[in-house]
């Protein structure tokens, strides 16, 4: 279905991604691939404690090894005073970013980084790091969030305060910030209901689960410059990072792109480059760094635990009147966690009169908390969406109907502030209504059950640069700066060719270094698409002004007498495609290049989704098995189809294994316990049906082309449909996130 009735040739249509034969074949370059002469392998040695002190490092034995070219520690880095640098999508302080790539003289959580090593071989720098000699005075730890926050929880940063809603608090404590948004008169809101529920949550720390490990290279060159490759989700931003690390002027580092195995968030933040860096300046050499898979679990940012009591209130005609949320998140052993966003979303997908939400941003003993698709809104969901459930189950009304008649519409405010423009949600709701899946009974057979959800996310504008430069073959070059990580090559260049009357392959899309390109956010916060494929667009509109003017010269008229439409310029019965202009140009001037750049001022493209999940539950083992699963979504417009029913699918899928199984597992000693593939669970093909989706098509009206971000709803429904799935198959309502074999077997047994 669509409400965009204007007929694109190359937007809408399926070419094959511009990458696709260098990644089938094996050719595309990671960073593992990069190998550079002389270039020295490194190693990490990560801290076996939760909370310690550490009160020296001896590190001599291991720099008299033969081999061994450097050591370094947290020493070596400045001692960088408090700096919030913005990041594009989040921000991080800069003496909290320091010391989580080298410890100076704390450890905050099991595999927090402790020294570094540089050698000839990996086999060597492993040897090395078992003779450096560490001495911890090990320290009081807590890693739950509710227990981070009693008045006797160990402080893990002595000097914090909390931030409370702006003001700094008076006592010493492991809360960072307390956030409060209202609206309306919440108390006059539940005194109108006839129906109020009211539950309490919990939510498991979570890993995005990319398959390719981190891994960099770095070069201090004699003359003072770095040179970093990396699997990043924004060079530019790793730039800045690693630049302010050492007290550098960004123009001294150059960030080369990798190709990138998945990030979902996890890739933005830096956790190697720098310590490649610095180890590279200590021995003279180029100097890699790859994580294994426990380091990447144990020693870099996953999605946040946390808790949340909300309240709903309801008229008999399923009317909501009143909200309340209070939520907790871990932020990790550093502030500026997720709660900022997963309080702004609780209630972002109804209109509520009054409504309440209080959050809390908690330290405890865990790696800093990161993006993961959608950042803390899946938590959020997971509440909202089963107490939305329990409504319609109290009034007798529909799941759907309940929500359409809540469901927020432009001109509807957010309880944080903000009022929608034009938004697709009625529409995604109305499309799920009428699918296939949930018009269908659900399957036949004992325990089975349907559920729905719904979900938002903001999506981010941010800036965004492209260069493009026309070929005398026709062809353009295109230069990019956003990591390509779902496909992104093909919809950028599909939004250049359609104005220019190309095909997508006439594009030659690369995504280059921070030298050969202008500034360009990270590939986060579904801007890519939305953002950079502006700015393809609006260099697009730039190529035709100039390929315009040499047509004028050509045939001796003035450049507005020249008309240009499907590729074709001409004037009076005179016409040239644009190759054949193309071949002209070198006779006619100076080559073509533009260069085009945007900051969208509507930096949010408001995505919504609604999922629908049919599942059967094993009594005897609490297993859930998912049996159809179907993602609704607002696109806005689809630029490649493929590619946008791969992120619905993919995000569903990230979602599925968050609400059935994947955790962290931490003993009582705070360690964590499944820091591999093989005990953190995630789904696999043989776990799942085909996802089956549906794109709404709700034009944006702020975009060339009616886009909006996709990649990050997709996460947000799926926790709370297996729920609501699980609730109508057994009767048993999960609150504790993932709903694993054992919790529901559990909740099962407590019922009978």
């Amino acid at each position: 279905m669509s409400t965009e009735q204007k007929k694109f040739k190359v937007i809408g249509t399926r070419p094959i991604r511009h990458d696709g034969v260098d990644k089938v074949t094996g050719r595309a370059v990671y960073t593992n691939d990069v190998n550079l002469p002389g270039m020295a392998h490194g190693k990490i040695l990560r801290s076996p404690h939760a909370h310690a002190r550490i009160k020296s490092i001896d590190t001599s034995a291991a720099e008299q090894l033969p081999g061994v070219y450097a050591v370094a520690t947290g020493k070596d880095f400045p001692n960088l005073k408090d700096k919030i640098a913005e990041l594009g999508e989040g921000m991080v302080n800069l003496a909290h970013l320091v010391t989580n790539c080298l410890a100076r003289d704390t450890v905050y959580y099991k595999g927090h980084a402790v020294a570094a090593v540089a050698a000839a071989n990996g086999h060597i720098a492993e040897e090395a790091l078992k003779l450096i000699k560490v001495e911890y005075e090990v320290l009081p730890s807590v890693t739950w969030v509710l227990d981070a926050m009693k008045p006797d929880a160990p402080v893990i940063h002595p000097d914090l305060v909390t931030d409370e809603l702006g003001k700094p608090g008076a006592k010493h404590t492991n809360v960072a910030k307390h956030l409060h948004f209202e609206m309306g008169d919440v108390e006059a809101g539940f005194k109108k209901a006839d129906v109020i529920v009211e539950r309490e949550f919990k939510f498991a720390t979570v890993h995005q689960g990319y398959i390719e490990p981190h891994v960099s290279v770095a070069l201090w060159n004699a003359d003072g410059r770095i040179t970093v490759w990396t699997a990043t989700q924004g060079s530019f931003t790793a730039r800045q990072q690693t630049a302010e690390l050492f007290e550098l002027p960004v123009s001294k580092v150059t960030v080369i792109p990798c190709e990138i195995g998945g990030g979902f968030g996890g890739k933005i933040r830096v956790y190697l480059e720098p310590v490649c860096a610095l180890l590279s300046k200590k021995c003279g050499r180029p100097v890699k760094i790859q994580m294994n898979r426990a380091d990447v679990f144990e020693g870099t940012g996953p999605t946040p635990g946390g808790f949340a009591k909300v309240k709903l209130g309801a008229t008999r005609d399923g009317k909501l009147t009143a909200g309340e949320a209070w939520m907790a998140y871990d932020a990790g052993a550093y502030p500026a966690g997720i709660i900022g966003p997963g309080a702004m979303c609780v209630f972002s997908c109804y209109e509520f009169p009054a409504a309440v939400v209080d959050g809390y941003d908690v330290i405890v003993n865990k790696p800093q908390s990161s993006a993961y698709r959608a950042p803390g809104a899946t938590q959020a969901a997971f509440a909202t969406e089963q107490l939305i459930d329990e409504l319609a189950a109290e009034l007798k009304i529909d799941p759907i109907e309940l929500r359409l008649k809540n469901a927020v519409k432009e001109g509807s405010r957010r309880v944080d502030g903000p009022v929608y423009p034009k938004i697709g949600f009625v529409e995604t709701l109305e499309a799920a209504k009428n699918s296939s899946h949930y018009k269908s009974p659900p399957p036949k057979g004992k325990n089975v059950g349907r559920g729905v959800a719904c979900g938002f996310w903001f999506n981010a504008g941010l800036k965004s640069s492209v260069s493009a430069s026309v070929n005398a073959d026709g062809s353009v070059n295109l230069l990019e700066g956003s990591t390509d990580i779902g496909g992104s090559r093909a919809s950028i260049a599909m939004q250049l060719a359609e104005p220019l009357g190309i095909r997508a392959e006439d594009v030659v899309p690369k995504v280059v270094d921070t030298d050969s390109v202008g500034y360009t956010d990270v590939t986060g916060g579904s801007r890519v698409t939305y953002a950079t494929g502006w700015a393809a667009y609006e260099a697009a509109q730039g190529i035709i002004k100039q390929m315009t003017h040499r047509a004028a010269e050509l045939w001796e008229c003035k450049p507005e007498e020249v008309k240009f439409a499907d590729g074709v310029f001409s004037k009076n019965g005179t016409a040239l495609g644009f190759k054949d202009l193309a071949a002209k140009l070198h006779a006619t001037g100076e080559p073509i290049v533009v260069h085009a750049a945007v900051e969208p001022k509507v930096n949010a493209t408001n995505g919504f989704g609604c999922h629908i999940a049919d599942v059967e539950v094993d009594p005897e083992t609490g297993k859930t098995k998912v049996l159809r699963y179907t993602a609704v979504q607002d696109a806005g417009k689809a630029v490649h189809p493929s590619y946008v029913e791969g992120q619905m699918q993919g995000g569903a899928v990230q979602g599925i294994g968050w609400g059935l199984n994947e955790e962290y597992f931490y003993d009582a000693d705070d360690r964590m316990r499944n820091a591999s593939f093989l005990d953190y669970r995630i789904p696999t093909a043989l776990d799942l049906p085909m996802i089956e989706t549906i794109i709404v098509e709700v034009a944006n009206p702020d975009h060339p082309y009616g886009v909006r971000g996709v990649g990050e709803v997709p996460i947000v429904p799926p926790p709370a449909a297996l729920a609501n799935a699980i609730c109508a198959a057994v009767g048993v309502r999960m609150t504790d996130m993932p709903m694993a074999p054992h919790k529901v077997w559990k909740a099962l047994a407590e019922k009978e």
